[in-house]
């Protein structure tokens, strides 16, 4: 008989979550490196780091993936030719809420985490604002439970590199792929074809008409997605970015025959799309480039939405129901054509049934008020490039002019003005506009403006399209993690809510007369512009004292931007000091950061002078007690994580009326900068927040402007009023660092055309004396750290969680995705 033993199971204790996070570092590093945390070298344990996390997304992904497609919820699909994301492993790990963790375990194994994070390049995705902007949207969209995707195109060299030689500004390819690639997942089964050029005919068969396209040049179009993380919620949402590459990418047969070059010519002609961003469109070969970006872009995206929604629905009658296209700016306006071609051309709808999707469907947020900087297109080299789609254009400006004609009947110069084509040119936002169900600006300002100047004629044709929603920021990147000392403050003053819900930071002004809570404000700007300094040394052998006023401006190098006019105040200080170097002066140290397009000529020379003025000052020890300039060369995300934290002043100086919104003034007034501006853009929002005694107001206003502009502007009226400014115009002859720059001076006085086209003469005086008034309250330390402290518990409308909020109620009509246990 036999006997059996009763075996008693032995429960194994679970593994806390350090110990997990540990094992998914260890596996990683033995599987892809085939080595331990003892023997690994640091690039080998930040890429092992990286998987690990990665994995962690994609797990959080595929469980929000399965609520999304259980709720059926809407899901809005954002289109942007950028997303400067900047580097992502600080940012998921403070999302996903295990930086400590991370940081014991490297700690113990004889790494800091932070110097792992600058093993990280930043992207090369982005340029500026717009980008950044589609960045803070997807974490906001993210971090509040929203279905979202985002697209945009894998640019293997980005915008550039900048180098300064000499104060020339020189471009070079921004190679960020081989710290930055590992983030990407490649989706080579999602791959699709993009077709352009060729011929269109039409066929009828039966009444019914097939478009056939013959003669076409067909590219592969192949997706990687980023994860996108939230902060303390159950969703990731991805970036889509599409790499371009040839359908046939080698010939054997060429190549056989010693014609190396022509074997790769295809896949060479094809990658072209996806190597840069905006490249230089000063010819026509950058033009044609550019189209084909913005098409290649777009036909792909459409490519995958429509795919996502027939998996899920099986066909497209209900797509307006549960899909929001968003254009983010002019470059992605060929949505309204492509979809319209897909509808009507491969699933056979009626243009009736179609424009209605589409016109349900498409919302567009537009970004500037200048009327040049709207996109148009030469109309041959869009028949050319996109034969199709011209057609397709034609037929929508012909319909919408036909009901601007019984709606304005005899009105050529408006219906001119509106129509989408006229005068051989393509224009973008107007396709935009009568394409989309919702058109909006980005600041109150910016709104109005578009409804009374630019697009006055639309809004009196539909005022029910426009609406505004304000920009905002991705608080926690821009604070929570770039600002740790500010965030320990406001975590024992506050509590931890603000990080979730940033209308809390309002509780800190309970604060505001409190001598220890503005005393430890004061200290932790102090450790940041004494980190910042050491940034910069070790970057550049350039010292700056930590105890001078730092003053900023951070922002795409553009004459409406005015960096000339802080350079001329500069100026004005330089030629003081100059006639007297004893001169009482609080120091204070300049700090630029911008990039200028390749072929933007003034935008350079605006870099070179400010370059000649710091090397001038280098030169004189006395000068440099007083006054510093530093040009910070290739600003960028991690840059500005770094030196935002540590500014004291703020410059959002543009003319009035020539700024749609901004959100580096956003994020330098969130970590307590105090801003001087005019009242433009979302500066006129933040005065309204903070209130008048903590923030520094000059200049024309938008109706001061333009009726300056009307009854004609002199600016030699102001130049010869204002001796100050005239000596320090007159001194841009004499020149800086044996460089002569009388070309601003004629450019400020004689044009070429209009002479100071952006009215830095007529607003120096004002800025002057706004400059003197924040000087003598900076000299009053506690009175200073209240008016920072203002600023940062007034920001909190300015983050892109109630922006989002805003987009989702008011023009997307989509809700938080609902967690469930899984």
């Amino acid at each position: 008989m036999k006997t059996t033993t009763k075996k008693t199971a032995v429960k194994t204790a679970k593994p806390s979550r350090e110990q997990e996070l540990r094992a998914g570092i260890e596996q990683k590093l033995s599987r892809y490196f085939g080595t331990t945390p003892a023997e690994a070298n640091k690039d080998q344990v930040y890429k092992a780091v990286l998987l690990a996390v990665k994995d962690i997304l994609a797990a959080k992904r595929t469980r929000f993936k399965k609520n999304v497609a259980a709720q059926e919820g809407k899901r809005v699909y954002y289109l942007c030719m950028e997303f400067l994301i900047g580097r992502q492993l600080k940012n998921n790990l403070g999302n996903l809420g295990i930086e400590k963790e991370y940081a014991a375990i490297l700690k113990d194994w004889g790494y800091d985490l932070d110097e792992l994070y600058e093993l990280e390049a930043d992207p090369g995705l982005g340029n500026g604002g717009l980008g950044r902007l589609a960045a803070c949207f997807m974490d906001g969209l993210t971090s509040q439970n929203y279905s979202a995707t985002g697209f945009s195109i894998l640019y293997e060299y980005g915008l550039f590199k900048q180098k300064i030689v000499d104060g020339d500004q020189m471009e070079l390819p921004d190679v960020w792929m081989p710290s930055g690639e590992s983030w990407l997942v490649p989706r080579t089964d999602k791959t699709c074809t993009v077709r352009f050029g060729g011929h269109i005919t039409e066929n009828w068969v039966d009444g019914k008409c097939d478009i056939v396209h013959t003669n076409y040049t067909e590219i592969q179009a192949v997706p990687y997605d980023i994860l996108i993380s939230g902060a303390d919620c159950e969703a990731v949402n991805s970036l889509r970015l599409w790499k371009a590459t040839a359908v046939n990418n080698f010939s054997m047969n060429l190549f056989s025959q010693g014609e190396y070059f022509r074997a790769m010519e295809e896949q060479n002609q094809a990658a072209i799309i996806s190597k840069v961003l905006y490249p230089s469109d000063n010819h026509e070969e950058g033009k044609l480039l550019r189209l084909s970006q913005q098409y290649f872009l777009v036909c792909a995206s459409l490519q995958s939405i429509i795919a996502d929604h027939l998996r899920s629905y099986g066909n497209l009658n209900n797509f307006a129901e549960k899909v929001s296209i968003h254009i983010n700016d002019t470059h992605p306006a060929l949505v309204v054509p492509e979809l319209m071609r897909i509808l009507i051309d491969t699933y056979s709808y009626t243009w009736e049934d179609a424009w209605a999707i589409v016109t349900k469907t498409v919302s567009y947020t537009n970004h500037t008020v200048l009327p040049e900087a709207l996109e148009t297109w030469n109309e041959d080299l869009f028949r050319y490039k996109l034969p199709r789609l011209h057609q397709i254009v034609c037929e929508i400006n012909r319909r919408f002019c036909a009901d601007l004609w019984n709606r304005y009947p005899g009105d050529w110069d408006r219906i001119t003005h509106m129509s989408i084509i006229s005068h051989n040119r393509v224009k973008m936002a107007n396709l935009s506009i009568v394409g989309s169900h919702t058109v909006n600006g980005v600041s109150k300002l910016h709104s109005d403006i578009l409804t009374k100047t630019i697009f006055s004629d639309f809004y009196n044709y539909t005022p029910e399209k426009f609406t505004n929603v304000t920009n905002g920021i991705a608080h926690r990147r821009w604070m929570c993690y770039s600002n740790p000392g500010l965030c320990d403050l406001l975590d024992e003053t506050i509590g931890t809510a603000y990080r979730k819900n940033p209308d809390k930071l309002q509780d800190l002004k309970k604060f505001a007369d409190d001598k220890a809570t503005l005393d430890r404000l004061s200290q932790i700007k102090m450790d940041n512009k004494v980190r910042f300094s050491n940034w910069l040394k070790s970057r550049t052998g350039v010292g700056i004292d930590p105890a001078s006023l730092f003053d900023v401006q951070i922002k795409r190098m553009h004459e409406y931007k005015r960096q000339l006019l802080n350079t001329l105040r500069i100026i004005s200080l330089y030629v003081q000091l100059k006639d007297d170097p004893d001169m009482e002066m609080m120091p204070q140290t300049f700090i630029f950061g911008a990039k200028a397009a390749p072929g933007y000529y003034m935008a350079k020379q605006i870099i070179k002078l400010i370059y000649c003025i710091s090397a001038d000052i280098e030169k004189d020890p006395k000068l440099r007690e007083k006054m510093r300039v530093v040009f910070a060369e290739d600003y960028r995300v991690s840059m500005a994580e770094v030196l935002i934290p540590a500014a004291d002043v703020s410059e959002q100086i543009s003319l009035a009326g020539k700024e749609a919104s901004g959100t580096g003034n956003m994020k330098l007034m969130i970590n307590g900068a105090v801003t001087i501006g005019t009242l433009d853009g979302a500066n006129v929002e933040i005065a309204e927040a903070v209130g008048a005694d903590n923030i520094y107001i000059f200049g024309l206003t938008t109706p001061e402007v333009d009726d300056l502009w009307r009854r004609g502007y002199h600016s030699s009226e102001y130049y010869n009023a204002n001796e100050l400014l005239r000596r320090a115009v007159d001194y841009l002859k004499v020149g800086f660092n044996g460089v002569n720059f009388t070309e601003f001076y004629n450019y400020l006085l004689m044009g070429p055309g209009v002479a100071d086209p952006y009215m830095c003469l007529a607003d120096f005086d004002s800025y002057c004396k706004a400059h003197d008034r924040l000087l003598a309250d900076y000299a009053d330390r506690d009175a200073w750290a209240k008016k920072s402290l203002m600023n940062i518990a007034s920001a909190g409308v300015f983050a892109a969680d109630r922006s989002i909020r805003d987009y989702a109620e008011n023009i997307w009509h989509i809700k938080p995705i609902l967690e469930k246990n899984n």
